[in-house]
């Protein structure tokens, strides 16, 4: 059962590297489309990076708990503690190599993704496969993170809070709708 959860959290590692970095390119791709918006990076700030963590973490926890659900009764909670997490490296990390050196790298940036992505997972794993989060209040709970952060992320792409988060550092603008 470990080996099967090891190549599941493997599978949406993968999973979220790709198409987190496909999803850097859909808005552009699909000519500046509403819809595509929604769900993938519109400029390049802090917050549409996180999204590109989001959305494919988010897409792959609706298969995986169709698959696990009932083998780990405890995913729902753990899978939004992994979630944040990982999104909140971004940032952390971002910000913490970008003040020391002053400028950002763009390989750093891709890295900043992919360590990430490799973080929410890793503790997603570490955390299914220890029991914890278990309470079926916090499954609730779990699942209602996140839906929010699932709105969070559609809602500050057409209405962005004008902070450090939203802002493009290339264009100064913030979300689609600046």
């Amino acid at each position: 059962m470990r080996k099967r959860l090891f190549f599941w959290e493997l599978g949406g590692f993968l999973f979220t590297a790709l198409a987190g970095t496909l999803l850097h390119f859909v808005y552009e791709w699909s000519g500046g489309s509403v819809w595509t918006a929604a769900f993938s990076a519109v400029n390049e700030s802090t917050w549409e990076h996180m999204k590109l963590l989001f959305f494919p973490i988010f897409l792959y926890s609706v298969a995986q708990v169709c698959a696990l659900g009932k083998t780990y009764p405890n995913f729902l909670a753990v899978r939004a503690a992994s979630t944040l997490a990982g999104l909140a490296l971004i940032p952390i990390l971002y910000y913490t190599y970008t003040g020391i050196l002053g400028r950002h790298l763009m390989w750093a940036d891709i890295a900043v993704f992919f360590l990430a992505d490799l973080g929410a997972f890793w503790l997603d794993f570490c955390l299914l496969r220890r029991g914890r989060l278990s309470e079926p209040w916090q499954q609730v709970a779990g699942l209602a993170v996140l839906w929010a952060l699932a709105f969070c992320f559609v809602w500050c792409t057409f209405r962005p809070p004008h902070i450090a988060l939203w802002r493009d550092p290339t264009t100064g603008l913030y979300g689609i709708s600046s």
